[in-house]
């Protein structure tokens, strides 16, 4: 096996990039990340595809070019309870094992994208526990040391991104399953709204409470596969369609933390189970939000661990019975001892109980509600500790209740949260944060998570690649053949006109904003609106942009449409750089409204849809 490609940069961007220069070849790289997946000893896969279904897939990426797709030629995993039609669903559980006739809604949109899904990985059977090792396929080892556990029950999807088999993968949440294990291998874990990511095609645990996540090195990355694969989806009934706030376009990799209001719950409501080298990590990561500008507010976090007790305390855990009744029904055994305890036990809430939980649920919810309003987000220890895989096995309950402290509340009050590395503890091992908000507040946490990445330039899972070496590849001059322009209006992300670079095969290489040289103005017209640029040195602001490449072919017939009175030109970036950009000619800003004090085309125009 080629070592050179099995230690590539699995970054989505930075894979795109080495395929678009030749770098990489997009067949022979697969292949070779196939056969890392099948060589892997960590019990990460429970399948992978064949060789001639590979192929299969290579073969649908042979009409399309790698700029007509956002996801093109990107290796990802599935968790065994979300279905994909090459391979067998087994939800961790061989007898309950069967054949999907089609794949899940969220795996069809990534094939669309271009994603190629290399197989299956491991889970807590039916996506019960939180500590990676209820399989009857072994447990996972954790990719910093194999002694301790990996997190579950999205464990083996979560140690194939840290251990670079996969660029990204997907997990569920119902508990914390896609947040503990992103902690322990110290990697990104989104568990977006509920509802946002269509359960179509997933094998349920809780259906009211399940969420699709997804694993990956870095905010921008989620952001990318978010965009994708949140979809509303008719045949879920629990399927939400997104705001526009919460959109691609709001997420914003230069979000400042000056201000912002984070929550953070009273020291005696803090547990972090004997660990002092994890309670210190967090003690750390409260000063560097701090540092950064951020308010921390001490809020009473007791009304959020009060509603966590429901969740396997109360009758939610009914829910994991309906999910598989007929079938453990006819053979509990088929199920993991610990698992029939689980499963078996909730056949003892009765209709009332559940009626009676769900009034205390409101209850809870109307108090957490009120505290989140007060806030941005609230900060918390994603997992309070770390254990080894054999104390988990001889305390298999109370150690798992343990690692979802933090978690368990969040799809019962339905909110929206991402998990974040945090450093090192003294035994080697990741710690992460948790930031978490309410409902369709997933673009600014991970907003929020993108400032964090740039405060600690943490290491990308286990491999030894860091976040700044890719932001500084991407950014670096742009290659031969292709051109980078700045754009600040209606060719943003998610705006009328970005089609135009897209169709033409361009790529966003960052978010950023001009000098503090520059006025900004919303040009008199028709939609779609526009706005205008004009550099006054000294007497400006710095305005948002994103920069954006194209291949040097196509910026011709690019600038044959920008109307008067825009044109191409050069401007200057915070970082003293310059780049090719739309400037507006001095005489239509007497027509113009100057919007300069709201800093970009996007926070303007969320105040016009406002009125």
């Amino acid at each position: 096996m080629d070592k050179s490609m099995q230690q590539q940069n699995m970054n989505i961007e930075e894979l795109k990039a080495a395929y678009r220069s030749g770098e990489l070849d997009v067949n022979t790289f697969l292949k070779t990340k196939l056969a890392q997946a099948k060589s892997d000893t960590s019990n990460v896969w429970i399948s992978t595809i064949s060789e001639q279904q590979l192929e299969q897939m290579l073969t649908l990426l042979e009409s399309k070019s790698i700029d007509e797709l956002p996801l093109y030629g990107v290796p990802f995993a599935a968790k065994d309870n979300i279905d994909f039609a090459m391979l067998p669903t087994t939800a961790g559980c061989e007898a309950y094992s069967f054949q999907p006739t089609e794949s899940s809604s969220v795996v069809k949109l990534l094939i669309e994208a271009g994603a190629i899904p290399l197989g299956k990985t491991n889970l807590d059977q039916f996506a019960t526990g939180l500590v990676g090792v209820r399989s009857p396929w072994g447990a996972v080892n954790n990719s910093f040391d194999p002694e301790y556990v990996s997190g579950g029950s999205s464990s083996g999807s979560a140690v194939a991104v840290a251990t670079g088999q996969v660029s990204f993968s997907l997990g569920t949440d119902t508990a914390g399953s896609g947040r503990v294990p992103a902690a322990l291998n110290n990697i990104v874990g989104m568990k977006a709204t509920k509802g946002l990511i269509s359960c179509t095609g997933v094998v349920p645990a809780c259906k009211s409470l399940d969420c699709v996540t997804i694993f990956a090195n870095s905010t921008s990355e989620v952001n990318l596969v978010l965009d994708i694969a949140a979809e509303l989806d008719t045949d879920d009934c629990y399927s939400r369609d997104n705001l526009q706030t919460n959109s691609a376009a709001h997420y914003d990799v230069n979000k400042t933390l000056a201000g912002l209001k984070v929550g953070l719950p009273e020291a005696s409501q803090l547990s972090f189970f004997g660990d002092h080298g994890a309670q210190a990590l967090f003690e750390s990561s409260v000063e560097r939000l701090k540092a950064a500008g951020a308010e921390i507010i001490t809020i009473n976090f007791q009304p959020f661990l009060d509603a966590a007790k429901l969740l396997y305390e109360g009758p939610w855990v009914a829910e994991r019975y309906a999910a598989i009744e007929a079938f453990f029904k006819a053979d509990p055994t088929q199920c993991l001892p610990v698992i029939q305890t689980i499963v078996g036990g909730a056949t003892t809430h009765s209709a009332v109980d559940t009626f009676i939980a769900m009034y205390r649920l409101q209850a809870f919810k109307v108090q957490c509600d009120a505290i989140l309003a007060e806030l941005d987000c609230v900060l918390t220890p994603t997992a309070g500790t770390a254990y080894r895989i054999k104390d988990v096995e001889a305390d298999p309950i109370q150690l798992n209740s343990n690692l979802g402290y933090y978690t368990n509340f969040m799809n019962l009050l339905d909110y929206a949260a991402v998990a974040l590395p945090a450093g090192l503890l003294p035994s080697g091992l990741p710690f992460g944060i948790t930031l978490f908000g309410p409902a369709f507040s997933d673009r600014m946490l991970l907003s929020v998570g993108a400032q964090w990445q740039k405060i600690i330039d943490f290491t990308l899972g286990a491999t030894e690649h860091k976040l700044s070496d890719i932001e500084l590849s991407l950014s670096s001059e742009a290659k031969a053949g292709q051109v980078d322009i700045a754009v600040c209006g209606a060719h943003l992300t998610g705006f009328p006109l970005n089609h135009q670079l897209t169709e033409r095969g361009g790529y966003l290489v960052k978010s950023t904003t001009t000098s503090a040289d520059y006025r900004f103005y919303a040009l008199a017209g028709a939609p779609p609106f526009r706005p205008g640029l004009v550099r006054v040195s000294g007497q400006g602001a710095a305005i948002d942009v994103e920069v954006w490449r194209l291949p040097e072919s196509c910026v011709g017939s690019f600038l044959t449409g920008i109307p008067q009175p825009l044109g191409l030109g050069k401007v200057e970036l915070d970082d003293g750089s310059w780049v090719t950009s739309f400037i507006c000619e001095g005489y239509a800003i007497q027509t113009a409204k100057d919007i300069t004090e709201f800093g970009g085309w996007k926070a303007y125009m969320e105040t016009q849809s406002s009125i």
